[in-house]
């Protein structure tokens, strides 16, 4: 005697097949979800590690300003988001202008090298333009640069000093950078700050 054999009809067929369909729509905007949000973590990250390096660069030019090679004071202009020193960018015995400013969300390096005829001059306009930082997104009223003179003691509360400060009182400068790739969504702002020494400015203090 045979048994009957009872199979799946065409309508649970179908139905199977709806459902397998919507499971694996959810898993594929799920995994579509996961990874548009590990891609642009990913990306925060690996944006706030370039502001990093490019702030480690700032502080070491910065740190080691010197007379220009006419002889102008090393610190020319101290302003929000606008500072002009010298130093010696490419470390080969020639003193160049470093001129680091805002410009929409880029950090901005500006090298002005002297000329090689006697006094020695530096051009008006910046001569090299280099970018040190993106994706910065500091708000007009958030300077990138503050200003302190040789009291500062290391209080949050302490003043800084008013822009554009008068550049034979500034011995210490903080760096403050917000960095979002896209500020509509999250994660929120992350913010970098650094305090650096004018280290040969100390020599003006036992001058003065």
């Amino acid at each position: 005697m045979l048994k009957n054999k009872k199979g799946l009809t065409l309508i649970e067929t179908v139905v199977a097949i709806a459902i397998f369909a919507i499971g694996m729509e959810g898993f594929t905007l799920l995994f579509i979800n996961a990874w548009k949000n590990n891609a642009y973590t990913l990306e925060m990250g690996q944006s706030s590690m370039a502001v990093s390096q490019g702030i480690n660069k700032i502080v070491n030019y910065i740190r080691g300003v010197r007379q220009s090679d006419n002889g102008a004071y090393p610190v020319m202009l101290a302003e929000d988001n606008d500072f002009i020193v010298y130093g010696d960018y490419d470390e080969d015995g020639i003193t160049e202008r470093l001129h680091f400013y805002k410009n929409n969300q880029d950090v901005l390096l500006g090298v002005t090298s002297p000329t090689t005829t006697i006094p020695k001059t530096y051009a008006t306009a910046d001569q090299e333009i280099i970018t040190i930082a993106s994706r910065i997104v500091n708000t007009d009223s958030e300077p990138i640069f503050y200003y302190y003179d040789k009291d500062y003691a290391g209080s949050s509360s302490q003043t800084f000093l008013a822009t554009p400060a008068t550049v034979a009182n500034i011995r210490l400068i903080k760096i403050h950078l917000k960095i979002n790739i896209d500020p509509n969504r999250d994660p929120e702002n992350i913010e970098m700050q650094t305090f650096v020494e004018m280290r040969n400015l100390n020599d003006y203090d036992r001058i003065h």
